[in-house]
């Protein structure tokens, strides 16, 4: 029996698929890469946005086609979506043999083995559907079949919300915030290593709060100094981090460990004081300028990251022109714009003022020319630096390798071209000199030292 998977939305989701894939392995399931040898399709969802939901389902809509060909035996729905429409998912999608909620990855086999029982004995209408409590412990074992090439991966300290911004359906499918106890989370990483992981990207839906609920306070940089100790990582990566959630201790952390990549995404969503208001964030404009500049002022050569939502209700034109000043003056090295999405269940789905989808549209795309011209401004200033290199893969047409720097986060940032003077592999470290900016990206030459 064949597996192919798919795994849709998020690094914290793809982290899931990982904990599937490995229990299914552990199984003596096979995986495929060809959809259409597949016996059996497993679909992690996402519904974030409506642009995600749609995308699951079509993808459910799709795959279930190829049940006609008699080849596929069945195909199962987990992750967000699934959580969501639990109850009536399978009226609207029949070509679904199973749905598996967020915190009950773990019973994926027994699902499948529930599913398969049914075929073999005929049942082939009878649906399977398992959805734990969002209260549970996050499921936190350490064998993982990794997706991403092996020379990094994401290791999840968290699960679930407790920020109830206005916009937000993650705390209605995730739950409440729940740490992953420390020592779990130090084994997974060491078994990570062990497999050749050289970089950890640290991701929870708020990586700042880890641990205030399991050790009465926020643990993030204790935890990240244990992650150094581990022989074989050589580069650690914060994601999600609130702004209001960073301290000082975590700031000192950041500049004086090695490991540590100059690099923190901050999703700050806006910068007008009355849409944060609105969106229930717990912040200001000021207060984010006042962190900013002290990150910039005790980490030097810090990376910052964020991502803004345009077009959220009640949003006018004054308060977009805030917005985009507050890009320009800030000269953030990385930015990703969303527009809003109203999403059933949240507050902010029936607040007054809507605004239209094409006046949401137009202020991103603005704000993302913008952020054009301030990363290629950037970029230029580093033609002449040297950097630290993570080697990812080979281009043989042009005999160059590609990687990414501790200023690039995999998926979501630029790479950076190298010629070499020797042969390399992926996932080792070089050292090199910067020539090129070629728009987000950067080219360069190995050097030795």
């Amino acid at each position: 029996m064949k597996i192919f998977f798919v795994s849709l939305g998020c690094d914290k989701n793809l982290v899931d698929s990982e904990k599937m894939l490995g229990i299914l392995s552990g199984r003596g399931y096979e995986f495929t890469d060809d959809e259409e040898d597949a016996d059996i399709i497993i679909i992690n969802t996402c519904c974030f946005i409506g642009d995600a939901k749609e995308e699951s389902i079509s993808e459910i809509i799709r795959l279930g086609e190829l049940k006609k060909t008699g080849k596929l035996k069945c195909l199962i729905a987990g992750g967000c979506l699934a959580q969501r429409y639990m109850d009536e998912i399978f009226a609207d999608l029949p070509e679904l043999d199973a749905v598996i909620g967020t915190m009950s990855i773990g019973s994926i086999a027994e699902v499948l083995d529930e599913v398969l029982g049914n075929i073999s004995s005929g049942n082939t209408d009878k649906k399977v559907s398992r959805a734990d409590s969002l209260d549970v412990k996050p499921y936190s074992e350490t064998k993982r079949s990794l997706t991403t090439g092996g020379h990094y991966a994401y290791l999840k300290i968290a699960e679930g919300c407790n920020k109830r911004c206005t916009y937000c359906i993650i705390p209605y499918v995730r739950g409440n915030y729940r740490s992953i106890p420390m020592d779990d989370i130090l084994s997974e990483a060491r078994d990570l290593a062990s497999k050749g992981v050289k970089e950890l990207i640290i991701v929870a839906q708020e990586t700042t709060l880890y641990g205030t609920d399991l050790y009465g306070k926020k643990t993030l940089p204790e935890l990240l100094k244990k992650l150094c100790e581990i022989e074989g990582i050589m580069w650690i990566r914060v994601l999600y981090a609130y702004p209001e959630e960073i301290t000082d201790e975590l700031i000192e952390v950041m500049a004086s460990e090695d490991k540590i990549c100059k690099y923190l995404d901050l999703p700050i969503q806006h910068a007008s004081d009355e849409i944060l208001k609105r969106m229930g964030r717990k912040t200001s404009k000021r207060s984010i300028e006042e962190l900013i500049e002290k990150l910039r002022s005790c980490i030097p050569g810090i990376c910052l990251r964020t991502t803004l939502i345009s077009g959220f209700p009640g949003e006018t034109q004054e308060e977009f022109e805030e917005l985009y000043r507050f890009v320009n003056d800030t000269e953030f090295d990385r930015l990703g714009v969303f527009t809003y999405s109203a999403e059933e269940g949240t507050p902010a789905a029936v607040m007054p003022d809507q605004v239209s989808a094409e006046t949401a549209s137009f202020r991103r795309d603005e704000l993302m020319e913008l952020q054009q011209e301030v990363t290629f401004d950037l970029n230029e200033s580093f033609v002449g630096e040297k950097l630290d290199v993570l080697i990812e893969g080979y281009l043989p047409e042009d005999g160059i390798y590609v990687g990414r720097t501790y200023r690039d986060a995999p998926g979501v940032d630029g790479l950076f071209f190298v010629k070499a003077s020797r042969e390399l592999m992926t996932g080792d470290i070089i050292r090199a000199e910067v020539t090129e900016a070629q728009g987000y990206d950067l080219s360069g030459v190995m050097i030795d030292e």
